[in-house]
């Protein structure tokens, strides 16, 4: 969020000064203004105006107390026509030092370049109080709706014309000058994604039907039709008759705009131990308790919320889905009466309460081979030997390979004895 503005130049009898700002007092003092300052102009003058070497490019600045982070881009137009030959502004935007900077780059450099053509087209900044006289609008009047659209829309408009002033809803439109509009918006910076693979499971986190219309692209559409919490990334594209890499970068534009998740695919054979994050669990932080119980809770009766912590703590890495709901059911608790099993994991997984344990296949002759630099051909495996480097996990052998784990373990049963061994981590 934009905390200030400010509209600062270089004066010949005066030095560098803050001609106009928003809010009013937050740069320099003000008449009738009593109210802190961000930080003392004196001290960064010599930073928001320097010399030459510095003007016409993108600048960001810290206070010496580094809480506000000034984004700058100090701009000199050389011309007999100015004082001293030169004419030097900057338009800031005043932002605190722990907020992502870069989606407010565009916008300052959007506001030098602008108003430095509105200087060289009829002088706009260096003539403002004759121009004011004219029936213009003002910088400070500019400077305030820029921040307050940007604030509360993301965005601003504002035609530079000199037709009437007509004040309207967002965005704000301001007739200055016929030749020149301001069109700024902010975009949000998502860091990239992670690869999609495609033994993944997507979960939506929106309503893809309430947002879905017409002008969406084909592909993206069938495949939001298949994504169900349950299908793996291979089987969306064989069921929404998309090729694989296709759903891939589909999938993975939903990831970089945190519409889906994705987690792997649900097996009862598959191992979940919890992390220390149970504990907030287990104290029903936020409610915790009661959010697990509305997503797991098959129809019927519902139970205390001890035996959902019961569950969770009892998950470990020495024993399978299959293996827990054994353990549970000789105990005398019929879990798949109650809780639905998949769902009860993902919520663990999702909220960061358990991971997953994956196996691996090492095979000593094939590591030793890759240390050596030297092909071995393994006798038995044929089909599966470039997966025994440790860096494989049987969910991937599965969808590559289109085997189930019991024919994974019986093709590494091939391998000549003792020379594979599986990794769980």
């Amino acid at each position: 969020m934009i905390q200030g503005i400010f509209f600062a130049r270089f004066l010949p009898e005066q030095g560098s000064k803050v001609v106009h700002q928003s809010p009013p007092g937050c740069i320099v003092p003000e008449p009738d203004v009593d109210k802190p300052r961000f930080f003392d102009f004196g001290t960064m003058a010599e930073y928001i105006l320097p010399r030459q070497a510095f003007c016409n490019r993108y600048v960001t600045i810290c206070d010496p107390e580094n809480k506000y982070r000034i984004l700058g881009h100090p701009v000199c137009i050389t011309n007999e026509k100015y004082e001293r030959n030169e004419f030097m502004f900057n338009f800031c935007i005043v932002i605190y030092t722990d907020v992502d900077k870069t989606p407010y780059e565009a916008v300052v450099r959007r506001l030098a370049s602008t108003f430095t053509e509105m200087e060289i087209q009829n002088q706009f900044l260096s003539q403002e109080d004759s121009l004011n006289l004219q029936g213009r609008r003002s910088i400070a009047a500019l400077i305030e709706i820029i921040k307050e659209d940007l604030n509360n829309y993301n965005e601003c408009m504002i035609p530079v014309g000199n037709s009437n002033f007509k004040p309207c809803k967002q965005p704000s439109l301001i007739a200055l000058d016929d030749a020149n509009t301001i069109n700024m918006k902010l975009f949000p910076i998502h860091s990239h994604p992670p690869p999609v693979k495609s033994w993944h499971v997507p979960i939506s986190k929106i309503k893809f039907t309430d947002i879905m219309d017409d002008t969406w692209d084909l592909t993206m559409k069938k495949v939001i039709l298949q994504i169900d919490g349950i299908k793996d990334v291979r089987r969306i594209a064989n069921d929404a008759d998309v090729a694989l890499d296709l759903t891939k970068i589909a999938l993975q534009h939903l990831l970089y705009y945190d519409s889906v998740l994705m987690l792997d695919v649900f097996l009862f054979g598959n191992i979940y131990a919890t992390t220390p994050e149970i504990n907030d669990f287990l104290a029903d932080r936020e409610g915790m308790q009661d959010e697990c119980a509305n997503y797991v809770y098959i129809n019927g009766p519902r139970l205390p919320h001890f035996y959902l912590c019961r569950l969770f703590v009892t998950l470990s890495s020495s024993r399978t889905i299959k293996e827990w709901l054994k353990l549970h059911i000789d105990q005398g608790f019929p879990v798949l009466n109650y809780v639905d099993v998949r769902r009860f994991i993902q919520f663990g997984v999702i909220k960061g309460l358990i991971y997953r344990v994956h196996k691996y296949a090492i095979s000593s002759q094939y590591l030793t081979s890759l240390v050596s630099g030297q092909s071995v051909r393994i006798e038995g495996g044929d089909m599966l030997q470039k997966y025994t480097d440790g860096c494989h996990c049987f969910d991937q052998i599965a969808a590559e390979k289109n085997l189930g784990d019991v024919k994974v373990m019986e093709q590494l049963r091939r391998f000549p004895k003792g020379d594979v061994e599986i990794l769980y981590r």
